[in-house]
């Protein structure tokens, strides 16, 4: 195993994208909504958003969201935290104090610095009044994909299927979820293994795989990518809902029938990466 300097030099050098008890799968609808606060950028906004559709589509009536949202590393829960005067950072703490949420989400960022800084500020200010909270970290893709094999092989991986289990076993769960479950005990805290929606679906298209007319690169509505950064088509963003939806909620996506207006099959994509998910890391 790498050790935590070697570690944090290598999510350095890669350049991430975002610069337990298990709960069992429930039929679609069959539990009430939840109150959450979600926060992140780009790599996180789309879910997000989705989210507010695909929950009710699955009869999650009372599902409720508040969402804040800064692009790139003004996103990070160390970023917000610091600005503690920013507008954004008022809201998510208005949020927080007026009590009752169950869900506390953020996105997972590359903060090699001191990684659970801003997530440790959070939690402690989230549990003042809302002592029964939950905390789900999104796992976002490596940003640059025409790049990823490449900087895989440079790393000593053989390409990104190879690379980004490290990522997310070693960097987020270990030194990140691990490290704030020790210092919370008392407060379950997950990942949502958002990431490989984009990363399966990229390898589907180069594979002939998928049933719809989709670019690897171009125009949201039929593109995996729109930008060589990284960021989601539609298609990546259904997905990974559906991973959202799974993961927050439980939902059993063999019974969910929300058309993610693809011929594709995403359900059986995010399902894929559902059972794949280490359960130790579930909500």
């Amino acid at each position: 195993m790498m050790t935590l300097n070697r570690t944090a030099f290598l999510l350095t050098i890669i350049s991430l994208t975002c610069i337990a008890c298990n709960k069992d799968e429930t039929p679609s609808g069959a539990e009430e909504g939840q109150r959450m606060v979600l926060i992140g950028n780009s790599f996180f906004r789309p879910y997000a958003d989705n989210l507010d559709v695909v929950a009710a589509d699955a009869g999650y009536a009372d599902h409720n969201s508040t969402t804040v949202f800064r692009g790139g590393d003004n996103g990070r829960a160390s970023n917000f935290w610091d600005d503690s005067t920013s507008q954004e950072t008022l809201d998510i703490k208005a949020a927080l104090d007026a009590g009752g949420v169950e869900l506390f989400a953020m996105t997972a960022d590359g903060d090699t610095a001191d990684p659970t800084r801003g997530y440790e500020a959070w939690i402690q200010y989230a549990l003042q009044n809302n002592p029964d909270i939950e905390i789900g970290i999104s796992l976002p893709i490596i940003d640059f994909p025409a790049d990823w094999n490449a900087r895989a092989q440079a790393l000593g991986f053989n390409d990104i299927h190879d690379l980004y289990p490290f990522v997310v076993d070693e960097l987020w769960h270990t030194n990140v979820i691990n490290s704030l479950r020790a210092t919370f005990p008392d407060v379950n805290i997950f990942s949502i293994p958002t990431g490989w929606a984009g990363i399966k679906l990229a390898q589907m298209q180069q594979d002939g795989l998928l049933d719809d007319d989709i670019d690897l690169l171009g125009a949201k509505p039929t593109s995996i990518f729109t930008d060589a950064k990284g960021h989601q088509g539609q298609i990546v963003i259904e997905a990974g809902t559906l991973v959202w939806l799974a993961s927050i909620y439980g939902d059993d996506l063999s019974l969910n029938t929300y058309d993610t207006g693809f011929e594709t099959d995403l359900h059986s994509v995010a399902m894929d990466i559902m059972n794949s998910h280490p359960a130790a890391y579930k909500r």
